[in-house]
């Protein structure tokens, strides 16, 4: 990507195909993204007006529009901006799709204190008084009949629609509208079957409402879908920029437009379940990450997070975040931001590209560096840096007879015999023959230890080798193989 724009130039106001650049920077991480969305996955994209519609329409081409699921009108700057024509710009858009929206379960908001307020409790918890009565513009003779109410606001429903007793005065309650007759909204059966969750009201007009008690999940909190409009204060431009300012007190941060962690938070609670993998592929301030961890210690949640930056304050901003709110900041006045979030990640930056075909081919050969360190992490799971990978086969004066020994751990020593020369790995330079091997072993085994040999060839048996202590891997197509992590385990 970064090759293609510096061929076709900066993206600007200025110039008259930018939406074609930008379309073209978008169309493949799209389709990749789209292939690492879980199959009930969902997707959120945040889009200013100038790109909105084209990237509705890339989504549709890519998702499917039956898998579009909303146009979030997101509140970034409650106090409107004054830089646009004719109005003050007070919203951008994040654009919601799933992979496939049939599978796809989105969650629901917490209510507030003061939304909470508005609901009634029992003895069973929260619920609404919800009319029991409604109008239909199809009626249904099992569900007209009468409700029978005593003076105490007692219910009982009769199968002939009879009065229950004449010993206990009843009225009967039918649901009549103004429209002419109406239905219940519950059977008789569900009736009998919730007591508890059906009631009487007596109105000043001596008329009797129905009333059924709409609760959430058993033991739950009162909870609301979300809106459309998303429009919180903590939801703002501003609230990102201050966290940021926070995050790096020390220092002044020229960071434009950071996400707001309350934003990321809501969007991560209607998304994920305790032990979703969250990915952010323009991961910016390192927002995403900072939420995944807010969350996980607020819930318990076990949450794991991928960032992706590919600008040069990958280290200095974003990943430096992560560390400082995994660790605590002293300034913060939210608490848990102070005594620090808990958690850890790893940073890695990308290598050379090295695939098996581009080596057969020998059109585009790594570095030893690069490839040992590759290596090290197929065989370990270990993730080390090319400069730093420890290289031995360059000790002495003679590289193509030294032992390549570049990496050892408590059990295993690794090897790489190689050159980044097609015609040096076609020969036998790089072949691992009886003396190499013989002292491969003997430097093993005086550490106890066992050993592997990434190399392009052997002019030994498998079974000499393992006698010797000795695992081979054969180049290039180990490159694509985990054999030696079996060693490790």
């Amino acid at each position: 990507m970064r090759q293609w724009l510096k061929e076709n130039g900066p993206v600007d106001n200025e110039d008259l195909e930018r939406h074609d650049k930008w379309l073209c920077m978008m169309w493949p991480r799209l389709h990749l993204l789209r292939e690492l969305l879980s199959e009930d996955g969902a997707i959120f994209v945040s889009i200013d007006d100038h790109e909105q519609h084209h990237l509705r329409a890339i989504m549709d081409e890519i998702f499917g529009a039956e898998n579009f699921v909303i146009n979030v009108a997101v509140v970034s700057n409650l106090a409107g901006s004054s830089d646009q024509f004719g109005f003050a710009g007070a919203h951008e858009h994040c654009l919601v799709y799933a992979k496939y929206r049939a599978q796809t379960v989105l969650g629901r908001f917490p209510l507030d204190e003061d939304k909470i307020a508005e609901w009634d409790q029992d003895e069973k918890g929260y619920y609404k008084p919800e009319l029991l009565q409604r109008s239909s513009l199809t009626f249904s003779a099992s569900l007209h009949y009468p409700i029978f109410v005593d003076d105490n606001g007692n219910i009982v429903v009769t199968d002939e629609d009879s009065y229950p007793t004449r010993s206990v005065e009843y009225t009967a309650v039918y649901p009549v509208t103004r429209n002419g007759k109406g239905i219940w909204r519950w059977s008789k059966r569900r009736i009998r079957d919730n007591p508890d969750d059906v009631f009487a009201r007596f109105r000043n007009d001596g008329t009797i409402a129905i009333y059924s008690k709409q609760r959430p999940q058993l033991g739950d909190l009162p909870t609301e879908k979300p809106k459309s409009v998303f429009y919180k204060t903590e939801y703002s431009s501003r609230a990102g920029g201050q966290t940021i300012a926070t995050v790096f007190f020390d220092r002044p941060q020229g960071f434009r437009y950071p996400k707001a962690v309350g934003l990321v938070i809501d969007i991560l609670r209607i998304t994920t379940g305790p032990d979703d993998i969250v990915l952010d592929s323009f991961a910016g301030s390192g927002t995403t990450a900072h939420a995944v961890l807010a969350l996980n210690k607020e819930d318990g949640g076990n949450r794991k997070f991928i960032l992706i930056e590919c600008e040069d304050y990958a280290d200095t901003i974003t990943a430096e975040r992560v560390r400082r709110v995994i660790k605590g900041v002293p300034s913060a006045r939210d608490k848990s931001l102070r005594e620090g979030l808990g958690g850890s990640f790893t940073y890695c930056a990308l290598g050379e590209p090295i695939s098996v075909e581009s080596m057969l081919r020998g059109d585009s050969l790594p570095s030893y560096d690069s490839l040992a360190s590759y290596l090290l992490h197929c065989a370990t799971g270990i993730s080390a840096d090319a400069g730093s990978v420890l290289d031995f086969r360059r000790r002495g004066n003679d590289a193509v007879e030294s032992d390549g020994f570049f990496y050892e751990s408590d059990r295993v020593r690794y090897h790489l015999l190689y050159e980044p020369d097609i015609e040096w790995l076609r020969g036998d330079k790089g072949a691992l023959n009886h003396a190499r091997a013989k002292a491969i072993s003997e430097s093993a085994r005086a550490m106890g230890k066992s050993a592997v040999v990434f190399a392009p060839m052997r002019y030994l048996s498998q079974s000499d080798l393992t006698a010797m202590g000795i695992t081979f891997c054969q180049l290039p197509y180990e490159l694509t193989a985990s054999r030696a992590q079996a060693l490790e385990g």
